[in-house]
This record gives structure tokens, C-alpha cells and sequence, in this order.
């Protein structure tokens, strides 16, 4: 069993590695004030962006986040806010309107391969986004993994890595898939892993992930190793353990149930620790299992769909609608559907007395 990272090869498997059989409770955290990363939903009504739904749930999110004590970091153009739809003009547009509404909050891009063609992997692709965000202040880019770049090997793919980081000039998230999400995505090994935590300009990864825990590997190599990098969840399906662990959500689900996400920060914390943050787990999961469920395909990428039906129900936007050009719909009566997910979440936001969580 590797305990090193002297031990580490490019082909080396996270269950050779101690990481791998780290058990949560031995990671728990009751002191740390990790942050939410919220992936921002981009309304429409019309086929065009609903500014003023976009600019109303921020302000609720903001609003929770003050409430809880949480600090709150907004990540826009990601894909809750429909990256691989935008026209370059939208993208620059929606952080223009929100730097313009909210100057403060720290704000997290999205980046990917733009113009991405061919099966030659091309650092250039990440620049057209990385140029655009990195023109604002209190920013970081999360650069999003693509097809190309995700099937390279290791060590090329660790290269590739570092060629889009010499166009970094703000902090940087890495971030990884598994194929639950997109059929061809390969999460990072361990060794990968450890190379990019220790590139000076990667402050942190997210890593999406249904049907391995591997944001449990990244949290106990990085505590192990005490690498200078910060694994941020996006398990939408796990929410409740990136809070037990002390560490950061990065998450879409931290748009339909944000009270929520931020009282359990509070309630986990040794000095306000209250027993029924488990019951609150429990309903904000159930809620997001609905949201991110799986389609024939086995695809969860219609969340965004069922996000907004859930903000229009609790009266923050008014409309359902998607991006004109995204094909990640649900069909049937998804309102009754997410009307009787709310329920649960509810009824515990009732209870704990949690504030804006209501049906209009």
C-alpha cells in the first residue's frame, strides 16, 4: 500500500494508495469555515438571459450567506450558466453585469477549449475565456477539462496542464470529471493529482463525481501530504460530506437549496453544533437527488432544467426556460415533480427557522 509520494507513478491507482481507504468520520472537521462556491443558474425568458431573475437570486443567495456567517464565492459561466452555449459576447456580458451589481463578492470563471477541434490538444483553445475573466478583479478561473485535453495521458496531460497555466495571471481551480458525466472523462490518478497540487498558480481542484468517492481520495492525500491545494466537491450527490470535512462545495445544487447548504455550514461547527444538521442533510439531499437524477442515458446534465423550476417555485425567477441551444431538457410535469421534492426541505427549513425558503 503507497503511503509516499516518492512512490507514486504516472500509471499508479488510487486503491494502491492509503488515500483510498481513508474512512470519512477520520477526516471530520468541525472548525474549518470552508466556503460555498455557488455555480450560478443563468435564467431566460424569451431566449434571452433574465437579467433581473439572475440579479434577484444572487441577492437571496448573498443574503443566506450574511445570514449564516458563510463566505460565498459566485461561479459564473460554468455549466450551470451554460459555458459551452455562450457566445463569447454573453460570456464577457454576464460577468460585466455582475461585476456591475455586486463589485465585491469573489467571483470564480469557468474557462474552457473554445474553437476545440481535431485530436491534437492546443493550449490556445483556454485563452479567449481566460483573457475575458482575467480582466476583472477578485477572480479565479476554473479551467474546465475538454475532450482533448482529457485524453492525454498522464504525464502530457499534466503538461497540458501547465501550458495553460503560463497564461494564468489569477489563482487557479483544476477540474476534473468522472464519466458519469460526460462519457469520455478519466479522473485524475493519484500521481496527477500530486503534480498539480504542487503547480504555484493551482491554489485548488474541483472534482464532479457520482460513483466514486474521489473527492474522499483528494481530501486525505492533501491533509496527509499537507499540499498547499484545496479539493473543492462538486458531488451533488454527497453534499453533506465536503461540509463534515471541513472543506469547499463547488456546486450547482448550491443554487436551489443555498439556505439550506448554509445553515448546515453553521450547524456543523463545534461551537454552534446542533444534532439536527444530519435531519437537514438528509432533506436538502433528498431535494438534490431529484434535481441531478439520471436520465435514460444516465446522464444527470438536465439539473439545470429542474434548477429552474425549483427557483421559479420558491419565486425568484419567472420562467423555466434553458438556453435556447442546450439540449439538457426535462420533459413531463417537472414543476409537480419539484414541487414534491421541495417538500422535505421545506418542512426543515420551517423547523430550524431558516429564512427565504418558502414556495411563492
Amino acid at each position: 500500500m503507497i503511503t509516499s509520494a516518492q512512490d507514486l507513478k504516472p500509471d499508479t491507482e488510487w486503491s494502491e494508495t492509503v488515500w483510498a481507504h481513508t474512512p470519512e468520520e477520520e477526516l471530520a472537521d468541525h472548525t474549518t469555515k470552508a466556503r460555498l462556491c455557488v455555480a450560478t443558474l443563468l435564467p431566460f425568458v424569451d431566449g434571452k438571459p433574465d437579467w433581473a431573475g439572475f440579479e434577484k437570486s444572487i441577492r437571496w443567495m448573498i443574503r443566506s450567506g450574511e445570514h449564516f456567517g458563510v463566505e460565498m464565492a459566485f461561479v459564473l459561466n460554468a455549466d450551470t450558466g451554460y459555458i459551452f452555449n455562450l457566445s463569447i459576447d454573453l460570456y464577457r456580458e454576464v460577468i460585466e453585469r455582475f461585476r456591475a451589481l455586486f463589485p465585491d463578492p469573489k467571483i470564480i470563471c469557468g474557462v474552457t477549449a473554445v474553437g476545440a477541434e481535431g485530436e491534437t490538444f492546443d493550449p490556445s483553445w483556454y485563452h479567449p475565456h481566460l483573457d475575458i475573466c482575467q480582466s476583472f478583479d477578485n477572480v479565479e478561473a476554473m479551467l474546465m477539462t475538454s475532450r482533448q485535453l482529457n485524453a492525454l495521458s498522464p504525464e502530457p496531460r499534466r503538461d497540458a496542464y501547465f501550458e495553460i497555466a503560463e497564461h494564468l495571471t489569477v489563482p487557479g481551480i483544476v477540474h476534473a470529471l468522472e464519466p458519469a458525466f460526460v462519457p469520455w472523462a478519466t479522473p485524475y490518478g493519484p500521481w496527477l493529482l500530486h503534480e498539480l497540487a504542487h503547480h504555484e498558480k493551482f491554489i485548488g481542484g474541483k472534482i464532479s463525481t457520482l460513483d466514486e468517492p474521489h473527492f474522499l481520495y483528494w481530501a486525505s492525500m492533501c491533509r496527509d501530504l499537507n499540499l498547499p491545494f484545496l479539493p473543492h466537491s462538486g458531488d451533488d450527490f454527497g453534499i453533506a460530506s465536503a461540509i463534515k470535512l471541513g472543506l469547499p462545495l463547488l456546486i450547482g445544487a448550491g443554487v436551489s437549496a443555498c439556505p439550506l447548504i448554509c445553515a448546515a455550514r453553521k450547524l456543523w461547527l463545534e461551537d454552534s453544533f446542533d444534532t439536527r444538521v444530519y435531519k437537514l442533510f438528509e432533506a436538502f439531499q433528498s431535494l438534490e437527488d431529484s434535481v441531478f437524477r439520471l436520465d435514460e442515458n444516465g446522464s444527470a446534465a438536465a439539473y439545470k432544467h429542474s434548477t429552474a423550476f425549483c427557483l421559479k417555485l420558491l419565486g425568484l425567477i419567472d420562467s423555466t426556460e434553458i438556453h435556447p441551444d442546450c439540449i439538457d431538457k426535462r420533459w413531463g410535469d417537472e414543476q409537480s415533480r419539484m414541487r414534491e421534492a421541495l417538500q422535505r426541505p421545506l418542512r426543515m427549513a420551517k423547523r430550524l427557522e431558516i429564512p427565504e425558503f418558502e414556495l411563492a
